[in-house]
Parts: structure tokens; C-alpha cells; sequence
């Protein structure tokens, strides 16, 4: 981006930046170019315009524009600057790099709809918006509008087709039946479960009629010969895809659908292999072998590291990383590292990185050779074929598919002789990810990464843009300790700019999708990114040449030590990191930081301005989001309500564990309160509800729980509609563990919740009037109708038809007639 220019004067020897924002000369709008003025002759002032000052006492330059910028501004003016800078910003292609954000803001404005829209309705509007773009062509401001339009249009088409594309056969309803399918991959858990991801062949006992055609399954253990491509039996609980665990969170559903996941579950038994009926299809074949591969040097990284170590680095290589242990990764997250075991953009940047690094220093040794050829280029051309060989032995997730697609285009832009990161190059990359995968707009990982990656390059480029505008004297001579101390100081400076500024673009999409902060990920991205950078990635990338030769054994051996000392320096920091819990933040606002970062980024002139406003509005309706009085999860199996001082109080003893880990985030709380179980005789349970203190927790006893919000209002769970019944007398809200059930109460003021309708709707979000704890609370659910295909299933499970489970099913059976 910057460049060496002349000095001053010849032979000062004085260097200045050549920005390449500054090659835009024949733009009409350009800066003009400063002009040399001959010397006065001795003792003649200079001619002044107008009623100048004198010669000795005129202002400078930088006093001169200060003034005309003090001028009282007019609004003609102000049109004109705003017509210059904004044709200056398309000149320097702004109008190329807004093509993914109106891409993006149709795929979003998709996934938002309420109902399923058809083909026609998209369709017609890209056609439509593309004729007025040809047919305004000779008005600029127009053709834009009309550009824009298409382009959030395509977007939607683009999603739709997607969702057809993937048509994911979704289990409906829970069910146990004797399995038969082959095996796409394996992974062993760090609980010491074996998770099988499988193609279904067929169901028995009883046959499903529509089975899913992918499921995910988990088993205590598995035949030793088992690999991928086995064909495996054995009789298996299946469940239907869950929801979001609270209303605005994180939709299973959606993520199974578009990964082709139908169900999940676990074997009751150990599967069994069983011969195979015939060759698979020869995409199956690769597959297998391909993950075979993966598992093959995941199992020889673990024999040769173990411990954690193993695990991370089985994970940086291969992409297995199910077997890390959760106080491990807890301790990443809590400390913002946990970005480095997901491979992504920082994983292929090194390897390609070390890869060029090693070429290039070859290269060197030959200086005939390189003299005479692109040297540069022939490593790019290595880099790129090591980094889709890294993609694919990965197991080509998504995360790692994006950073591809990023990192390819950088390189490909090196093989042609173009700067290998700019905006333009970024903008590639998102349109060809929002193309091909459009659900991952939606999702955190999209968001986050190119958020934090136009941040840095918007950042850079205008600190690029700063420095080449000063003229910079060459440096004075140090000594080799200063020399050394001067580039550690730069390196730990870029560095924590780095980490600053990827942080802050990243906030507010971190604090939405998982309602936690790292509060000391500056620090700890310090401590570790050196190790990374320098010891971990580049041994690794050795470790991979050196594999298939057997030498490997050094290289592993220095990279677990490498990971031996993040994993220390996380735990240590992990330790004295405060809460991060930071609860749930308005949508809005994270709309609008999303504006005023893509304002921020692209713009390159006083535009950039723009992104003020925006920014102060989204910081400002941060707050604006109202706290749920209680929580309810789509099973009607668990309920919590926050009851002051940071305590979560839940109905059950044992819970979900990641359930409750979200509802603490998302309610900030930092304490679980379990129920207190009395017996039905017990008498010191024999008291009235309403002498409950407010924020009580949860007693139980029998079939019923009863707990006070700190507003008075009380909260009831029951079995059945029989034990719901004596508490509409007192009850604000009667949650009922029951699909066959119906509202027992007549007061509209009691909100009553059914199993039935949670199983219809998702987990569900109550909210209390603050004002009156007489008023009738209102109820938010997870999923909306009419469903979206990703939901479709919820309607045909037993509890949303209000049929019992199949082991009650007797009881409710009509007794036949005397």
C-alpha cells in the first residue's frame, strides 16, 4: 500500500510514502497536485491576491485551511462536498465492494421472513430491478438504487435455492429402531463416548417411513475394525433436531438442516459391523478414505504428544477436536483464545505463510535461479496447493472453507501481480462464500470473521494511507540489543492493535450470539499469539512434511511444548478472569455497529464520518432489550427464574448442562439454586403460596413446585392437569409436564403453558409486569409459524399431536365398555 517516494529535495535522502489511493490523478475529483513556485527574488515581496497580509506575517498553510474550514458552512456547499467525496468513493470502487452487503442483507432479510416465500416473488424482482439498472444507466444515483435492489433481491434467491438444495429429511418425533447404516466419520470424545456420524441405509423394528438419510449417533464403544465406510448395525434411540434453547438464541434446527443432519441420538447396545452389500458410491469411497486418513494421523499425533496437547494438536492439523477436555476449552473462551483451535483464516494464513517463508528461503540459496525467475510466485502457487491440501485433510468445515476461499484469493492476486490483501480482494471472498453457503450469513462464525478481518484491513490501509503523506527521516543507528528491542516493541504493538481492533469489531456479535465477553483476551492474545505465530503452527506445518517420512517425531515434540505453555498460560489467566457474563443485548443495536463498521471500513474519504452516528446509536440501544422473568425449555422438563443476587433458581436437581449454561449467560446469573424436595407428608411444606417471600426458590413436593418471583408473581409446575388445578388460585403462571393436557383454569389472568404447545413452538420466554403482579404475564416463543422447512418436523412429534409417550401410552388407553 505505501510505497518509497523522493525527498524533499535530492540527495537529503529524506523518504515519503506513496499512497495508492494517490494513483487516482485523473480522477476528476482528484486532489490537485501541489505546485512549485519559483523563489522570489531577494528583497521583492511577493504579489498577494485580494487584501492579504503581508508577506512576513502571513498565516501558514495549516492556519489558512483551518480558517475556510471555520467559515459559517452553507448548504450548497455542503452538497457539493458531499457530491465530490461520494463520486470519489465510487471512483475508488466502493460501489464493487458494497456488492456483498446487499448480498448479505437479502440472505438476512430471507432467513428473517415469517413464512416460506416461493420462487416467482425473488425471481421477478432481480428481473425486474436488473431491466431498470440497463434502463438507468445515464442516471448514476438511480442505476445504484436499482443495482442495490437486484443485488439484495439475488440474495434472497440465493438463499431459497439453497434451502431447496439442501431438503434435509428431519426426524419428527422420537423413536427407538434397529439401524443400518454406513459410517461417514468417528470421533472419540473427550467423555470417552465414541460419536458416529452415519448414512442410513435402512430401519427395522419398526421401519421408518421417512428416516432420516444422515444421522448422528454416540456409542459407549465400537468394534475395533470399524473405520469409515463400514456398514454397522445395531438398535438406537433417535431424536428429532432441537430448537433454540431460549427465543433468539441459537437454532439446532436450522444448523442440522443445512448440514444434512436428519436426527440424532445413541445406541442402546454396541453397534456391530456387518458385511457390505456391494461397493459404495464412489464419493463415499473417497469420503471414507479421506477421513480414514484424518482419524490415521489424529491417532499418530496423539501417540506421539498426548494429554491435551495431543488433542489441540490433533485439532490443528486433521480439525478432531471432540476430544479436548471441556476445562480446557472453558479456559480458552473464557480468556479469548479459543479462536486458535477452530482452523479458520489465523491457521491457513501460517501454514501458507511458513510455506512461502521455506520456498523463498530455498530459493535463495540458488540467487542464478531467483534472480532470473518469479521466485515469489512459484511459493504462492505452493502456498495455495498446501492450503487446499490443509482444507481437505481438515475435513473441509466451513469455517475452514471460508478462510480458504479468503486466503486463495490473496494468493491468486500474488500470481498476477495485485496487492494480495486489499478490500477488493475481501469482497471477492464474501460474495463467493455468501453464494455458495448463504445460511452462514446467520451464523456467528461468518459475522465475526469478516468483521474482524475488514477491521484490520481498513485499519491498516488507512495507517498505510497516514504514514505516506509524512516524510520520514531514516532511522538513526542503533546498536544490535536496540535493534532487537525496537522490533519486539513493533511486533508486541501490532500485535495488541491487532487484538484491539479485531476485538472491538468483534464485541457486540460475540455479546449477541453467546452473551459472553473475554475481558482479559488483550492479555492473554499477547501471552499466546507468539507461541502460536513462532513455535506452534510453523512446527506443525514441518510435523505435516515430515510425516510420511517418519521424522516427524522433533517437530511434534516442540510443538506440544509450544501448547503445553498456552494451555498453562490460558488456565493461569482463565483463574483471575472476571465473570464474562454479560446477559442479552438488543438486536438493533448490533444492526446498526454492523452499518457503521461497513461505513468505517469502505469509506475513504470525510464519508467515513457517517459511521458516527450509527456507531453512537447501536452503543446506545445496547440496553434496550427486556430480561425474561422466566425460562422455559421446549421439553417442559426445565424451568428457571432469576431471583436477585445473581441466583438462577431450576426446578430440577439434575439439568441440562449446556441449557443451563446458556439461560446463566443469558440472565447473568453466577448461582444455581436447586429445589428443595420435601415429601407429601413432610409438614413443613404444609404452608400457604402466597406467604412465600418474593424471589423464593423452587419446593417441591409430590407432583408440584411453586416458586415467588422477587415482582410477587408465583410460579407453578405441575405433572398433569389434575395437580395444575388447585394452583389456579394462586398462580400467575402454571408451566404442565403434560402434552395430553388442557388449560384447568378459567382466569385469564393465569398464563398456562402446556407441553403441547411448547413441543408446537420451541422453548418459550415469560415476562412479568413489572408494575402489577396481578397483570397477566405475556409469553414469547422460540419458532414462529407458519414453520420454515428447517421446523417442518415439530408438527408430527407425538407431544404436538397431544398424544402421550409411547411407554404411557397404556394408560390412557379407553376402557373397553361393560
Amino acid at each position: 500500500m505505501a510505497g518509497r517516494g523522493r525527498g524533499t529535495k535530492e540527495g537529503e535522502g529524506a523518504e515519503a510514502g506513496v499512497s495508492e489511493r494517490s494513483l487516482f490523478a485523473d480522477s476528476p475529483y482528484a486532489e490537485p497536485l501541489p505546485l512549485a513556485l519559483p523563489e522570489p527574488h531577494p528583497g521583492i515581496a511577493p504579489a498577494l491576491p485580494g487584501d492579504a497580509l503581508p508577506a512576513q506575517v502571513t498565516a501558514p498553510g495549516s492556519i489558512a485551511r483551518l480558517r475556510r474550514r471555520l467559515r459559517r458552512p452553507s448548504w450548497p456547499a455542503l452538497r457539493r462536498s458531499l457530491a465530490v467525496a461520494a463520486n470519489t468513493e465510487l471512483d475508488r470502487g466502493v460501489a464493487f465492494l458494497l456488492v456483498p452487503v446487499f448480498l448479505a442483507a437479502g440472505v438476512i432479510g430471507y432467513f428473517s421472513l415469517a413464512g416460506e416465500p416461493g420462487f416467482a416473488q425473488p425471481i421477478a424482482i432481480v428481473v425486474l430491478a436488473t431491466c431498470c439498472a440497463v434502463a438507468t444507466r445515464s442516471r448514476p444515483r438511480t442505476h445504484l438504487f436499482c443495482m442495490a435492489a437486484m443485488l439484495c433481491a439475488l440474495g434472497v434467491v440465493a438463499a431459497k435455492v439453497e434451502t431447496w438444495r439442501a431438503g434435509t429429511q428431519m426426524l419428527g418425533s422420537e423413536i427407538q429402531t434397529r439401524l443400518t447404516g454406513r459410517v461417514v466419520s468417528l470421533e472419540q470424545m473427550e467423555s470417552g463416548r465414541i460419536r458416529l456420524t452415519l448414512d442410513v441405509v435402512s430401519t427395522a423394528y419398526p421401519e421408518l417411513r421417512y428416516a432420516p438419510e444422515r444421522v448422528r449417533l454416540s456409542a459407549r464403544t465400537v468394534p475395533a475394525d470399524m473405520t469409515a465406510g463400514s456398514l454397522i448395525t445395531g438398535y438406537a434411540r433417535l431424536l428429532p433436531p432441537t430448537g433454540p434453547v431460549r427465543p433468539e438464541s441459537y437454532d439446532f434446527s436450522f444448523d442440522s438442516y443445512f448440514t444434512g443432519i436428519g436426527g440424532s441420538g445413541f445406541f442402546l447396545g454396541n453397534p456391530k459391523t456387518i458385511a457390505t452389500q456391494g461397493p459404495p458410491p464412489l464419493t463415499a469411497r473417497l469420503s471414507s478414505a479421506i477421513e480414514n486418513a484424518r482419524e490415521n494421523i489424529a491417532d499418530h499425533i496423539r501417540g506421539k504428544i498426548g494429554g491435551a496437547e495431543g488433542e489441540i494438536a490433533a485439532a490443528l492439523i486433521v480439525g478432531v477436536r471432540a476430544g479436548i477436555p471441556d476445562e480446557v476449552n472453558e479456559a480458552m473462551r473464557r480468556t479469548g483464545i479459543y479462536h486458535i483451535i477452530s482452523i479458520s483464516g489465523l491457521h491457513m494464513a501460517l501454514v501458507a505463510g511458513t510455506i512461502m517463508a521455506l520456498l523463498r528461503g530455498a530459493f535463495a540459496l540458488f540467487p542464478d535461479f531467483s534472480s532470473r525467475r518469479p521466485v515469489k510466485k512459484y511459493a504462492a502457487a505452493a502456498a495455495l496447493v498446501s492450503i487446499a491440501a490443509y482444507l481437505v485433510i481438515s475435513g473441509v468445515v466451513v469455517a475452514a472453507e471460508r478462510s480458504f476461499i479468503m486466503l486463495a484469493v490473496m494468493l491468486v492476486a500474488v500470481l498476477f501481480d495485485r496487492a494480495a490483501l486489499t478490500m477488493r480482494n475481501l469482497a471477492i471472498s464474501a460474495i463467493a462464500v455468501i453464494l455458495v453457503s448463504p445460511h452462514e450469513v446467520v451464523g456467528p462464525s461468518f459475522q465475526m470473521s469478516f468483521a474482524a478481518t475488514a477491521a484490520l484491513v481498513g485499519a491498516y490501509a488507512g495507517w498505510a494511507d497516514y504514514r505516506a503523506d509524512k516524510v520520514r527521516t531514516p532511522p538513526a543507528k542503533r546498536s544490535f540489543v536496540g535493534f532487537l528491542s525496537r522490533k519486539f516493541a513493533l511486533a508486541m504493538g501490532g500485535l495488541a492493535m491487532t487484538s484491539i481492533i479485531a476485538g472491538s469489531a468483534t464485541l457486540l456479535f460475540a455479546i449477541w450470539h453467546f452473551q459472553r465477553v473475554s475481558p482479559l483476551s488483550l492479555i492473554a492474545n499477547l501471552a499466546v499469539m507468539p507461541i502460536v505465530s513462532l513455535i506452534v503452527m510453523p512446527f506443525a506445518v514441518l510435523s505435516a512434511l515430515a510425516m510420511p517420512f517418519g521424522a516427524d517425531g522433533p517437530f511434534l515434540y516442540v510443538m506440544g511444548k509450544g501448547l503445553m505453555a498456552m494451555i498453562a498460560i490460558s488456565a493461569w489467566i482463565s483463574e483471575r478472569s472476571p465473570v464474562d457474563a454479560v446477559g442479552l443485548i438488543s438486536i438493533r443495536s448490533v444492526l446498526l455497529v454492523a452499518v457503521a463498521l461497513v461505513i468505517a471500513t469502505m469509506a475513504t474519504t470525510w464519508l467515513r464520518l457517517a459511521a458516527v452516528p450509527f456507531a453512537l446509536a447501536g452503543l446506545l440501544t445496547v440496553p434496550q432489550v427486556l430480561t425474561p422473568d422466566v425460562l422455559i425449555s421446549e421439553d417442559a422438563h426445565l424451568v428457571a427464574m432469576p431471583i436477585g443476587g445473581g441466583e438462577l433458581a431450576l426446578n430440577r436437581e439434575r439439568s441440562n448442562e449446556f441449557t443451563t449454561d446458556n439461560w446463566k449467560r443469558a440472565l447473568r446469573a453466577e448461582t444455581i439454586i436447586p429445589p428443595e424436595i420435601f415429601e407429601a407428608t413432610d409438614t413443613r411444606f404444609d404452608l400457604d403460596p402466597l406467604d412465600l417471600p418474593p424471589g423464593s426458590p423452587f419446593y417441591c413436593t409430590g407432583d408440584l413446585c411453586i416458586a415467588r418471583h422477587p415482582s410477587g408473581a408465583i410460579v407453578a409446575l405441575a405433572k398433569d392437569r389434575k395437580t395444575a388445578r388447585p394452583a389456579c388460585a394462586f398462580a400467575s403462571l402454571i408451566v404442565i409436564d403434560d402434552a395430553t393436557a388442557y388449560n384447568p383454569c378459567r382466569d385469564p389472568l393465569v398464563l398456562v403453558v402446556t407441553k403441547k404447545q411448547l413441543a408446537r413452538d420451541g422453548s418459550a420466554a415469560v415476562f412479568f409486569d413489572p408494575q402489577s403482579a396481578a397483570a397477566a404475564p405475556t409469553i414469547r416463543f422460540a419458532v414462529d409459524k407458519p414453520y420454515r422447512p428447517w421446523h417442518e418436523q415439530r408438527r408430527f412429534s407425538r407431544e404436538a399431536r397431544g398424544l402421550p409417550p409411547y411407554n404411557q401410552r397404556e394408560k390412557y388407553k379407553p376402557k373397553p365398555a361393560q
